[in-house]
């Protein structure tokens, strides 16, 4: 029997992934699956990006808040929900359609990955008592590789170290699979992303991010990510509002680079222009299906 079809869109934040998911979703009957690492988290909205009230009406949505931030959350769990997903989306002759940026999440589905077995609870709580950047430094000391993680997210920086450096294993790539990124001009995602900003700003970001860390503290997994984790200087009276900008601008470029570099390595990644070409493309793959 076929493996069912399933459309992968990829690549960096700001890139313009999820315009082209909406209009792929509704154009072939199709239903998104968040593939991002922070949108997983309730209440943590603003600062993610995370689709409007409206996209989500428009166009249904699956594993958007399924973690609280107290809680955390894992590519495990990520895999196991996906494919729930995947065979629920599927058995209502649905397109899937896994939209995201993090990399990990992204492969932990489509190259079928095997996770290693759980850590030594010992080690995990001797690394859980440092912060991110004794972590890091320990993971250097150890001659890790931090280029196939996001190296922000504490809890994956410790899991490299659990591991020593090994990855989980890694499958063929899943059958009747189509992944498509959009070619952003390195330039052009740099304004994109400080448009983002801006608007991230106008919609109510500083606010957001008070009320967050007012309830949940600075040290849950989510407060840490893009868009919060600099607005502790800010607080504290050591940053203004400028300097919080442009230190979330710098922030979001390293992590487009870390995504770059991620995804250049998958060489099924189709790259493309703009939505016309992803349509032609995804009819082609569904009539052969």
């Amino acid at each position: 029997m076929r493996t069912s079809p399933l459309l992968a869109i990829v690549g960096e934040t700001a890139s313009g992934k999820s315009s082209m998911a909406m209009a792929l979703a509704k154009r072939f009957n199709g239903e998104l699956i968040c593939a991002d690492s922070w949108t997983v988290y309730k209440g943590f909205d603003i600062g993610t990006a995370k689709p409007s009230s409206e996209d989500q009406r428009r166009v249904r949505h699956h594993l958007l808040d399924v973690a609280e931030p107290e809680q955390g959350f894992s590519a495990v769990l990520f895999q196991k929900l996906a494919r729930e997903v995947i065979a629920d989306i599927e058995a209502r002759n649905k397109l899937p359609i896994l939209v995201g940026g993090t990399g990990l999440y992204i492969d932990s589905v489509i190259f079928s990955y095997e996770f290693l077995p759980p850590p030594s609870p010992q080690l995990r709580a001797e690394l859980n008592a440092l912060s991110l950047d004794e972590v890091v430094e320990r993971a250097n000391r150890l001659g890790l590789d931090l280029t196939s993680i996001d190296a922000r997210n504490k809890r994956r920086v410790i899991r490299l170290i659990e591991n020593n450096g090994q990855l989980p294993g890694k499958g063929p790539l899943r059958e009747n699979t189509l992944i498509l990124a959009i070619d952003t001009d390195r330039e052009n995602l740099k304004e994109r992303i400080a448009a983002r900003v801006d608007a991230m700003l106008a919609a109510g970001l500083e606010d957001e991010v008070r009320q967050l860390s007012e309830k949940y503290g600075w040290n849950v997994e989510p407060m840490k990510g893009i868009s919060y984790s600099e607005w502790q200087p800010y607080f504290a009276g050591v940053h203004d509002l400028e300097q919080t900008k442009q230190r979330i601008i710098k922030d979001t470029l390293d992590l487009a680079k870390r995504q770059r570099t991620w995804f250049k390595r998958n060489k099924a990644i189709n790259y493309l222009c703009n939505t016309d070409e992803a349509v032609e493309l995804t009819t082609t793959f569904l009539n052969k299906s």
